[in-house]
């Protein structure tokens, strides 16, 4: 016996030894499983379909493919391990997030604009918005601000000089309509159009409201110079992942931006 244990020892130990091995070798296997991407429906999961469809396969590329209709949740599986890359989002969104939230993510090169616009149910044109009248905008602090810039340009209220800040609506100077502006869930807002004079909107929830931006919106944001490029977002360390490397150069390509300008006729602009 007291031969015995010492051997049996050992076997355990190289046993525990090649175990850990094998660990180690799933991995660094994980170019061979699927991408887990989480996307809003419209027109992100989309645009992944597409790639998924027509070019993955030839990439080399698995794909899978988590729908989001909240902008909270994708960067919440994200982080704790759930996704491997979200798109969705801003680099403004992503910067706000992080700071509250204290995600370590990293964003990947701007892939296409969503302009935000201005709706109604009611009014065919800006100006005749009444006195009084109501709005509703975005409530998360980025698309709140794009919102309220939207509204700025458009000479419905003027903000106060905010510098690199984001503007509430605390930051409202000057409102000569009285305009009651009540701030609703990024998603939600579509659904509020019965309910008030004019909506700002995102360009995703517009398109899944059927809506479509370049003939019903009374206003739309500038293209030119946006900062609000939607992207792919992983976490820190992971943008060296080949597979993060693949999607990120599939979703640059030429089939891409003509699938993107094919689709969406304005409503969505490729950012490359």
């Amino acid at each position: 016996m007291r031969t015995r244990f010492p051997a049996l020892l050992t076997a355990t130990a190289m046993t525990a030894l090649l175990a850990a091995c094998g660990g180690g070798e799933a991995e660094l296997s994980g170019a061979d499983e699927p991408l887990r991407v989480g996307a809003s429906p419209v027109p992100h999961a989309e645009i992944l379909r597409y790639i998924d469809e027509n070019l993955a396969e030839d990439a080399g590329l698995d794909l899978e493919i988590k729908e989001f209709t909240d902008y909270i949740q994708p960067n919440v599986a994200l982080d704790d391990g759930s996704l491997d890359a979200n798109y969705f989002q801003t680099i403004p969104y992503l910067e706000e997030q992080e700071s509250s939230a204290g995600y370590d993510f990293q964003a990947l090169e701007p892939v296409h604009i969503e302009p935000l616009g201005i709706y109604s149910s009611s009014l065919t044109d800006l100006a005749e918005l009444a006195d009084g009248g109501t709005v509703a905008i975005p409530n998360d602090p980025t698309n709140a601000a794009r919102a309220l810039r939207l509204l700025e340009a458009n000479e419905l209220i003027t903000l106060a000089d905010t510098g690199d800040a984001a503007p509430t609506s605390l930051d409202i100077e000057d409102n000569p309509k009285n305009l009651e502006i009540s701030e609703v869930e990024a998603a939600q807002v579509p659904r509020s159009l019965a309910d008030v004079d004019i909506a700002v909107i995102n360009g995703n929830y517009a398109i899944e409201a059927d809506l479509v931006p370049a003939e019903d919106a009374l206003a739309l944001e500038e293209a030119e110079g946006n900062p609000n490029a939607n992207l792919l977002v992983v976490r820190t360390g992971d943008e060296d992942d080949e597979r993060i490397q693949k999607l990120e150069e599939l979703l640059h390509s030429d089939e891409v931006r003509q699938f993107i300008e094919d689709t969406y006729e304005g409503a969505v602009l490729a950012a490359f």
